[in-house]
C-alpha cells in the first residue's frame, strides 16, 4: 500500500526559492516523503530550508559561477545578482582563496554575513574595490544589532580581533589573530648579475616557537614600514617624533602599526573635514572612489598628503584614519620532513617609480634590505585549503610554477625526496632569462640526474626575438603531458592569477582537445573535471 502523506502545515521549500507555486508545492510533498514526515513531529521551517538549502538556509544551490580570480569585480557581481546577500559578499572577494584574511573566500562571506567577524578590510587581494562593495552590502544586514560595525572600515582602532583573545596555546603560530616569533636566518639573491630582476630566498628558524608546516601551506609574516616613508610622512605632518599615539610614540605606530600604501578612502574624508573649497570636494570624490585628477590608483598615504599639502590633521586622528599593517602570505618552499625546524620561502623585492618617486613593496624589500639576521619576526602558518600533493606517493605530478611560482613545487620536490614517492614529477619553470633568473637550477638539475625529476622543462621570455612561456612549452609537449594526464597525473599551478593562470588552463584545454580528441566544449568540461577531482589545484596571487 503506498504511504498517505497528511497535509503540511509547514513549507520546507520557502517562499523566496525560484520556484512556481504549483513547483514548490510538489517539491514540497517529495521532500515530506523523502524525509518520512508523517505529520506528527514536523520540521521547522529554518529545519526545513536547511534541509534543501544548504547549511545557510538560504535556498541558495550552493554554485559559484564568479569564483574566478581572473574576472573583474563587476562582472564577478553580475552573476551574484538576486542571490543571499553572503553569496554577493563572496562575488566582492578577489576569488583567489589565498587565505590571508584567515579563511577562504566563502567563509569569510559567510562569517560577514552572520555577523562573526566585523572587519571589512581584510580582502588584501581585493584592495579598495572589494572594501567598498563589502560596506556597500554590509548596509543590507540590521543595523540596529551591530552599529559599529560598518565603521571597521579603515579604522583599526574598531577592527576587533577575530578571536585572538580566545584562542588557546596549542593554537599559536596557527592564524593571523594568534601569531608568534621565529627567527630570520639568511638572505641570499637567486638572481645573477645582469638580471633584470631582483629575487631572495630567505631561511627562517623555527625550533623556538614550536611551528611545523605541510607542503602547499603559506607563510604570513607581520613586516615593518620603511623608515624613510614614515620620516617624510612625520615632516609633512609637522609633527614630532615622539608624539605619543596608541601609548608609544608616533615613529613606531606609523612603523610597525598602520598601512601606508594605498590611501585610504577614511583618510580622504579626514581631510574633507578639515579643509574647505576644492579640495574639500576633491577629498570627497575621491572618498567615494572617484578620480577627479586621473592620479587615485597612484595615491599611498605620502603621495595623498602632498597632493592636500598645507592641510596637517592631528597625528592622532590622521594614525586613526588608516588602515591597518596586514600580515603578508608567501608560499613555503621548503619540506619541514627534509629540514625539521627551518622554513624557506622565495619572494620578488618590489621597486618601482610613479613619477621621480621610488615605491617600494612593504614585505619584500623588508625582507630583502631592512632585516638583519638574528632578528625576530611576527610570524604564523596558514594551512593550505586544498593544495597539496596527492595522498598517494605513486601518484605522478605536473607543476607549472614561473618566477616566484616555482616556490611550493621546490617544497613538494624536497618532500617527495625525503619520503622516497614513487611519484613520477614534471617541473614547468619560466622566466626571463636562462643565464640569470634559472632559480634553483643546480638544485633541480641534480633533481633531474637522479631520476627524482623526470621531467623540467623551461620557458625564456627574453631569450629569443619571441616572447615564449611556460604554456608555449606545455603546447610543445602536449602529446606527453596528454599521456600524464590519461596516467591519473594532478596538475599544479602557482603564479600569477590574472594572467599566466589562465593561459595554462587555456594550453590544457588546448591539449586536451588535440591530443584527447575532444571538442572545445569536451575539453573545457574535462578540466573543470579535473578540478572537481581535485587534480587539478592553484596557488595564485
Amino acid at each position: 500500500m503506498n504511504q498517505i502523506v497528511k497535509p503540511l502545515s509547514y513549507e520546507i521549500i520557502p517562499p523566496s526559492a525560484p520556484f512556481s507555486d504549483a513547483q514548490r508545492s510538489w517539491l514540497n510533498g517529495f521532500f515530506a516523503g523523502f524525509l518520512q514526515l508523517d505529520g506528527t513531529t514536523p520540521l521547522t521551517p529554518e529545519q526545513g530550508a536547511a534541509a534543501i538549502g544548504g547549511a545557510a538556509g538560504d535556498g541558495d544551490d550552493g554554485e559559484a559561477p564568479w569564483h574566478d580570480q581572473t574576472l573583474p569585480i563587476a562582472e564577478r557581481m553580475k552573476p551574484a545578482d538576486g542571490r543571499p546577500l553572503r553569496r554577493r559578499m563572496m562575488a566582492a572577494m578577489a576569488q583567489q582563496d589565498c587565505g590571508q584574511c584567515g579563511y577562504n573566500c566563502n567563509d569569510y562571506s559567510a562569517a560577514l554575513a552572520d555577523r562573526r567577524e566585523l572587519r571589512l578590510n581584510l580582502c588584501t587581494p581585493g584592495g579598495k574595490e572589494t572594501a567598498r562593495m563589502l560596506k556597500q552590502l554590509y548596509v543590507e544586514l540590521d543595523k540596529t544589532s551591530t552599529p559599529a560595525a560598518v565603521k571597521t572600515v579603515g579604522s583599526p582602532s574598531l577592527a576587533p580581533t577575530s578571536g585572538a583573545a580566545t584562542t588557546p596555546a596549542a593554537d599559536a603560530g596557527r592564524s593571523r589573530d594568534n601569531p608568534v616569533t621565529a627567527t630570520f636566518v639568511s638572505r641570499r639573491l637567486l638572481n645573477k648579475a645582469g638580471s633584470q630582476k631582483e629575487t631572495w630566498h630567505l631561511d627562517f628558524d623555527l625550533s623556538q616557537c614550536g611551528l611545523d608546516y605541510t607542503v602547499g601551506d603559506s607563510f604570513g609574516v607581520f613586516p615593518k614600514n620603511d623608515i624613510g616613508l614614515v620620516d617624510q610622512i612625520i615632516a609633512i605632518l609637522d609633527a614630532s617624533h615622539m608624539t605619543e599615539i596608541r601609548g608609544k610614540p608616533l615613529r613606531d605606530a606609523l612603523r610597525d602599526d598602520v598601512s601606508l600604501s594605498p590611501s585610504p578612502d577614511s583618510l580622504f574624508e579626514l581631510l574633507s573635514f578639515i579643509t574647505g573649497g576644492r579640495l574639500r570636494e576633491k577629498a570627497r570624490a575621491l572618498a567615494s572612489g572617484d578620480d577627479p585628477d586621473g592620479d587615485a590608483a597612484n595615491l599611498d598615504v605620502l603621495a595623498a598628503l602632498q597632493k592636500f599639502s598645507g592641510v596637517r590633521p592631528h597625528p592622532e586622528a590622521f594614525v586613526e584614519a588608516l588602515e591597518p599593517l596586514q600580515p603578508r602570505l608567501y608560499s613555503i618552499s621548503s619540506s619541514y620532513t627534509a629540514t625539521p625546524g627551518r622554513l624557506s620561502l622565495t619572494i620578488d623585492a618590489v621597486r618601482y617609480l610613479v613619477g621621480k618617486r621610488k615605491r617600494l613593496g612593504v614585505a619584500s624589500t623588508f625582507f630583502a634590505e631592512r632585516i638583519a639576521p638574528g632578528d625576530a619576526v611576527s610570524v604564523y602558518v596558514q594551512r593550505a585549503h586544498a593544495f597539496g600533493l596527492p595522498k598517494n606517493p605513486a601518484t605522478p605530478v605536473i607543476m607549472i610554477g614561473p618566477g616566484t611560482g616555482i616556490a611550493p613545487f621546490r617544497a613538494f620536490l624536497l618532500e617527495r625526496q625525503a619520503t622516497g614517492a614513487p611519484g613520477r614529477n614534471w617541473l614547468f619553470f619560466g622566466h626571463q632569462r636562462s643565464d640569470y633568473d634559472f632559480f634553483y637550477g643546480d638544485e633541480f638539475n641534480a633533481m633531474k640526474a637522479s631520476g627524482l625529476l623526470t621531467r623540467l622543462s623551461l620557458a625564456w621570455s627574453r631569450d629569443g626575438k619571441e616572447k615564449f612561456y611556460v604554456q608555449d612549452r606545455m603546447r610543445e609537449v602536449g602529446r606527453e603531458l596528454w599521456s600524464w594526464l590519461a596516467d591519473g597525473a594532478h596538475v599544479y599551478v602557482c603564479g600569477d592569477a590574472k594572467r599566466m593562470a589562465k593561459d595554462v588552463e587555456r594550453a590544457l584545454v588546448d591539449i586536451v582537445a588535440q591530443h584527447g580528441a575532444r571538442s572545445t566544449d569536451e575539453a573545457v568540461a574535462f578540466v573543470g573535471g579535473l578540478k572537481k577531482a581535485g587534480r587539478y589545484e592553484q596557488d595564485v596571487y
